[in-house]
């Protein structure tokens, strides 16, 4: 029986998920911390990062993301500053911390990813990313 596509999306997550889990474990993170602590990182240089940010990037309910930035807050891997226009407002702050787990972190990334499109041609790839970002467009579309 031949699967259908979102099967395939499925077990290629699931197996991926794992990997992830397992390169970031060492670190003493989970993989959606390590994407979410990246994510920081990376969007901190050009401007405050907030919450609402981490949700939109990453798909996640309120609760979801409060959870996991209240364990990276615990683990001293971002801290939260209130921003001066809205005491409401916190900006996430990546630590010295986080900065530092940052190169192990993308060295994991790297090392998944080559092992992900091991012998896959690279037209074949772009193919691949167009196919995936069309079927998560069709999926926004209610």
């Amino acid at each position: 029986m031949d699967r259908e596509c979102g099967m395939w999306i499925n077990i290629v997550s699931h197996k991926l998920k794992k990997q992830v889990n397992i390169t970031m474990q060492s670190l003493g993170l989970t993989a959606m911390q390590s994407h979410v602590m990246h994510y920081i990182l990376v969007k901190c240089a050009d401007g405050p990062v907030f919450q609402r940010d981490v949700e939109s990037a990453f798909g996640l309910s309120r609760s979801t993301a409060t959870g996991i930035l209240q364990m990276m807050e615990k683990n001293g891997l971002i801290s939260r500053e209130s921003v001066k226009s809205d005491a409401r407002l916190k900006s996430l702050i990546p630590t010295e911390k986080a900065a530092h787990l940052d190169a192990k972190m993308s060295e994991g990334f790297r090392e998944l990813e080559r092992r992900l499109t091991e012998g896959i041609p690279d037209k074949r790839l772009s193919q691949i990313r167009e196919t995936l970002e069309a079927m998560s467009a069709n999926l926004d579309r209610q």
